[in-house]
């Protein structure tokens, strides 16, 4: 869904990628909006692969002014485009740039309960009429500037599933621009509110320890590549943690 108010002169393309989905997610779009273009994926893109995929094909197709990734689980306010732009407009000002702005989402069931949008290391920053900075992005509704893509460029190809949206605004950090999230909630995204199964007692180990690998889950691997790039001198204290929730699940909220 995209916001119902008029925005002169701004043209839109849409992408959607379909990774090979089973329940009649491209002709249902396709009937009804017939404007979007499909990508098939290959079924195992999850989500940083099936969003970078639609990236680089909007890429191939036009160089656009701004980009803006879009999941499918949101449900956007009818104002969402324009709060996000107008954040937009308020954070060049104070930065004299361009700038990141991540929407902010909050509970279906629970107003003002939030639920994804920006975070700092102490938790997530709540909206309170006017822009903020955040150091962590999640990926649900987020507006990038092609100038800031022309430096950070693309998703990276070194996560499959999760932790491409924080390494993205990492990125686009130490490049000299700032991260901030929207002035007011954008719309709503229901959070997983259960243990992930990789860290969660009601599990056995071993469907815990295959979890801990699976991109849905932990997916170890990636996990430490991402806390040695941005923690090199620290990243080990993360691993052990990671075991020790893994190992002894009902200590995770000592462990955080």
């Amino acid at each position: 869904m995209i916001a119902s108010q008029k925005i002169d002169d701004a043209q839109f393309k849409f992408f959607l990628v379909d990774d090979r989905s089973n329940d009649g997610t491209s002709v249902a779009v396709k009937n009804a909006f017939p404007f979007v273009k499909i990508i098939s994926g290959n079924g195992s893109l999850y989500w940083n692969g099936g969003m970078r995929l639609a990236w680089k094909t909007a890429v191939l197709e036009r160089k656009f002014d701004f980009y803006l990734w879009i999941n499918d689980d949101v449900c956007l306010y009818s104002s969402a485009l324009i709060d996000l732009l107008d954040s937009y407009s308020s954070a060049k000002k104070i930065d004299g740039k361009e700038a990141i702005i991540v929407g902010s989402f909050e509970e279906r069931s629970k107003s003002k309960v939030f639920s994804y949008g920006g975070r700092t290391d102490s938790g997530p920053v709540f909206p309170n009429g006017k822009i903020q900075k955040c150091k962590y992005i999640n990926g649900n509704f987020v507006l990038v500037a092609k100038k800031i893509f022309d430096v950070v460029g693309f998703l990276s190809n070194k996560y499959i599933h999760a932790l491409g949206d924080f390494d993205y605004g990492l990125r686009a950090s130490f490049s000299g621009y700032s991260c901030y999230i929207s002035k007011n909630y954008v719309g709503t995204c229901t959070k997983n509110k259960e243990l992930a199964k990789w860290c969660n007692p009601k599990f056995s180990f071993k469907q815990r320890a295959i979890n801990f690998y699976e991109p849905t889950g932990l997916c170890f691997n990636e996990y430490i590549k991402y806390r040695k790039k941005f923690w090199p001198k620290s990243w080990f204290i993360y691993a052990l943690k990671a075991y020790a929730k893994l190992i002894f699940p009902k200590l995770y909220n000592n462990l955080k």
